[in-house]
Order: structure tokens, then sequence, then C-alpha cells
């Protein structure tokens, strides 16, 4: 696991993109923090505060923003 990193993926459940990080997470054991920014309105004002637009999947690696969901499977891969 990457133990050295603080991440938290923030997605919704509806999004094919954030479904394909999700399936490869979960085909691969990887366990990280979800924030549903559909229902979790504090994830979402996060999301725009911090990455400056409400786009997910995004996976916050040590508080900075990866989107595209090739990009996040290529670095989860990489990283675990």
């Amino acid at each position: 696991m990457s133990a050295n990193h603080d991440l938290v993926l923030y997605y919704r459940p509806t999004c094919p993109f954030c479904i394909r990080v999700t399936d490869f997470m979960k085909s691969h054991g990887i366990e990280i923090p979800l924030r549903n920014i559909s229902i979790d309105s504090e994830a979402a004002r996060t999301l725009v505060s911090v990455g400056g637009k409400q786009q997910v999947p995004c996976l916050f690696i040590d508080g900075k923003p990866l989107y595209e969901s090739s990009d996040i499977i290529a670095w989860l891969d990489a990283n675990f």
C-alpha cells in the first residue's frame, strides 16, 4: 500500500469515469477514502476550492488534485 501519501478520491457514483477508477481499485484490492460529491456538499466545496473545478474523478494526493481516470489508474497502478 502507498503509506507515504495522504489519498482521497472524490467521485460521483453515476459517473462512468469514476466507476472505471473504483472498479480498478476493487479489482486490485486498493482501499482509499472516498468522497461522494453527490451527497457530500462539503466534499463538493472542497473539490472546487482546492482543485478549482468540480470535475470527477479527482484523486487528491497529499492535497494536490489529479484528474482524468486514466491518469488516476496509472498512478494507483504504479504506487500500490
